[in-house]
């Protein structure tokens, strides 16, 4: 059964993975004949409509619902000069500590970090360093900002098909976090490197970024997702780097997810 359903989910990706049925679906979203879908999908996921910078009837398309904006305040962004805080509203999957041997692992899989970064000196600077793995549903804000202040060093896309990243894609894909679409930034910040890997759902590989700006300020908007997704964060090793959030628990863009001393 186990074998079965990979092979169920492989087939689907590729098949959606095309690059015809995949412009097929970006284009359907992005038309008119998508929005009467607007009012049920946000039913279905229970979106907070309130917070949202239009009402719902503004929105013409799936995409430009799916990434929407917030109201200024829905997302206050703590400054505490030494606290990460979350670049996305979603789940904190997993966290821990990169293996000197540039390994972790995620839902009891074993990831290596010099496969999601595509080279070994990037690899490097993150070993024995910090991760979080923050996973956005559907259903979630999907503007990214940035977790920290600093300086863009970097950024630079891997992989072409998606499988998703959801639980399902998780347990039977083909390790999709270092095998998916991705689009990596690394940032100099005080507290060392920080990389923030966006990394591309199912279907829609569209990570759009829109902040060109060599000074990154924290809680400044990054890009956005076309749909759910993953973010990794990589954090250089530093001596007492310590994690403020559980594996499992919501968090919100402006969050503190961890603090340096």
């Amino acid at each position: 059964m186990e074998t079965l359903k990979k092979t169920l989910l492989k087939s689907f990706v590729e098949l959606t993975g095309n690059p015809i049925s995949s412009s097929i679906l970006k284009t359907f979203t992005r038309s008119r004949i998508s929005k009467p879908l607007i009012g049920p999908f946000s039913k279905a996921y229970e979106i907070n409509t309130k917070e949202m910078e239009y009402p719902i009837s503004h929105y013409k398309t799936l995409h430009s619902f799916f990434t929407r904006g917030l109201q200024d305040d829905a997302r206050p962004i703590d400054q505490t000069p030494n606290y990460l805080i979350s670049p996305v509203d979603g789940m904190v999957s997993d966290h821990g500590i990169v293996a000197s041997d540039y390994s972790f692992y995620i839902k009891n899989h074993l990831y290596s970090i010099k496969d999601i970064f595509g080279d070994n000196k990037k690899a490097d600077q993150y070993k024995d360093g910090y991760f979080f793995i923050l996973y956005l549903s559907p259903s979630n804000y999907h503007r990214i900002h940035y977790p920290v202040d600093g300086a863009l060093l970097s950024r630079y896309a891997l992989g072409e098909k998606s499988y998703p990243v959801n639980r399902l894609g998780m347990k039977y894909g083909n390790r999709p976090l270092s095998s998916n679409y991705r689009l990596i930034s690394e940032l100099s910040t005080e507290f060392g490197k920080v990389a923030i890997v966006k990394v591309g759902a199912l279907n829609i590989n569209s990570i759009q970024i829109h902040h060109s700006s060599p000074t990154c300020k924290k809680g400044e908007e990054l890009g956005y997702f076309s749909f759910g997704s993953t973010v990794i964060l990589f954090l250089e090793k530093h001596r007492s780097f310590a994690p403020m959030v559980k594996t499992e628990s919501s968090v919100r863009v402006g969050q503190p997810i961890g603090e340096w001393p």
